[in-house]
């Protein structure tokens, strides 16, 4: 396999922006030995044929798809099409700058194996996005973070916009749902040395946006695939298994201490939120994080008073619904504790599997 930079860009009813591209990318990667994979889902505007005429002037390859969609097997299509050792993945509305591709490329010369245009390291930037954009990218972003631990190495986890080495994804399976193809590469490839160079994200001159609800939807989908395949999803599976072993603790606390006990609900409440803290931390530490108990540099002591604190915002919480919906709404108290004890062990999965077990 060559030294050359093979650009891999999907594309469907992108006729306009097309040639400038092209003409960009080359001339952004002249000195390199190059090949630019046009891979198409059979735009209705002459997206490829638009890039067929170009295949006279400049290294560009076009690959047509009827029968399939999708950016993120596009990608995994090109990459399968391609001849170059060093891949780069960008979109082709020109919001990803074909100027960076020649920084990325660098990055992977100088030792890097797998290199991302980030938005959210210093020198990147989305100057012209609303609140409402900032806000969706971020959540995605933490989501996958908590999700997919693998991810939490990249600041910006859904770049469209990045490069790695071809060696990295052999042997690999990718089976991408959806757009966000980098976070399938990342997960099923093996890569040593990550890094991330900034970029500003352009704005569409030309063309119409594909961002939608479905791209939202696709994206959770995805995640959920990686989930599984990466065990994620089943340590989830584990923490609620543990939690309901810790309701069975805090309810039947509740109900001794307040039927024979003599206490007021609200005051055995708070012996039983405790007694079903401990309870838990004992299970998880044994059995859902078994696998990073001994390896992030937490002592035991440690990681029982990270939990406690993240369980004592969660005992919050929990405690919190139950005199709103008892004391505002007339819910009867066991019923209130159930609401509070699901809004509170989302809070404490999350917050553990980032910082607990981390």
């Amino acid at each position: 396999m060559s030294e050359t930079v093979s650009v891999i860009v999907p594309t469907y009813n992108e006729k306009e922006n097309i040639k400038p591209l092209i003409e960009r990318v080359h001339q952004a990667l002249a000195g390199y030995e190059h090949e630019i994979l046009i891979v198409d889902d059979n735009s209705k505007d002459g997206t490829a044929e638009a890039a067929e005429e170009l295949t006279r002037t400049y290294p560009v390859k076009v690959l047509v798809r009827k029968d399939e969609r999708g950016l993120g097997t596009a990608v995994v299509h090109g990459v399968k099409n391609s001849s170059g050792n060093l891949i780069v993945v960008m979109d082709a509305d020109l919001q990803h700058p074909p100027e960076v591709v020649p920084v990325l490329v660098k990055a992977l010369q100088c030792g890097a194996d797998f290199v991302v245009a980030s938005r959210y390291i210093p020198g990147g930037g989305v100057p012209n996005w609303g609140l409402f954009r900032r806000i969706v990218s971020k959540t995605a972003i933490a989501i996958a973070h908590v999700l997919l631990p693998i991810t939490r190495k990249i600041k910006d986890a859904t770049s469209g916009f990045f490069a790695f080495q071809r060696e990295g994804i052999a042997g690999a399976e990718l089976r991408p749902i959806g757009y966000k193809i980098m976070l399938e590469i990342l997960v099923e490839g093996k890569f040593n040395s990550t890094l991330e160079v900034p970029y500003i994200f352009k704005e569409r001159s030309t063309g119409i946006s594909k961002f939608n609800t479905r791209q939202q939807v696709e994206y959770l989908r995805h995640l959920f695939s990686m989930m599984k395949r990466t065990g994620e999803l089943t340590r989830f599976v584990k923490f609620l298994a543990v939690g309901l072993s810790g309701v069975v603790v805090n309810m039947g606390a509740l109900w001794l201490l307040t039927r024979f006990g003599g206490l007021p609900y609200y005051v055995s409440s708070l012996f039983a939120i405790e007694l079903s803290i401990i309870s838990n931390f004992a299970l998880n530490d044994y059995f859902t994080f078994a696998d990073r108990r001994n390896g992030n540099g937490n002592s035991f002591l440690s990681r029982l008073l990270r939990f406690n604190v993240t369980c004592a915002v969660g005992a919050a919480i929990q405690y919190g619904l139950l005199l709103l919906f008892t004391s505002v709404f007339g819910v009867h108290y066991l019923i209130s504790n159930i609401i509070g004890i699901a809004a509170g062990t989302l809070w404490n999965y999350l917050v553990n599997v980032s910082w607990t077990w981390k």
